[in-house]
């Protein structure tokens, strides 16, 4: 049995790729919100949307498993401001709710990968 592929860049992270994939969406999604919220919810949801995935590519690029630690939090901070704005923006009337409900599902499985990932740094850095 071939032994797992060393992760030598964040570009190799599946939660990286899936985060690149979710800001794409939100960006897409917010592209049809009133041209009053560009500077508010607009703007809001896309820097939480963009600082998913660049908070593991910072984490990553690193190298210390700590520092690691610490910006996988971060994104999962992010995700969950994501979330909270997503459902604000359905109540206002902003996006479709089918829109909302796929980024939500988007949401929640970067949330448990980012998890999982968050355990196997611990159990490494306990080593």
């Amino acid at each position: 049995m071939e032994a797992p592929k060393k992760v030598t860049h964040y570009k190799d992270l599946l939660v990286w790729q899936k985060a690149i994939a979710l800001a794409k969406e939100v960006y897409r999604m917010t592209a049809s919100f009133p041209g009053e919220e560009r500077f508010g919810l607009t703007s809001q949801m896309r820097r939480a949307a963009v600082s998913v995935p660049s908070n593991i590519a910072e984490g990553q690029a690193r190298h210390g498993t700590r520092e690691f630690l610490q910006f996988i939090s971060h994104a999962s901070g992010s995700l969950a401001e994501l979330e909270t704005q997503i459902l604000l923006s359905v109540d206002l009337g902003f996006g479709a709710e089918s829109d909302s409900d796929t980024l939500l599902e988007k949401i929640g499985e970067l949330q448990r990968m980012l998890a999982g990932l968050r355990r196997s740094l611990g159990e490494a850095a306990s080593h």
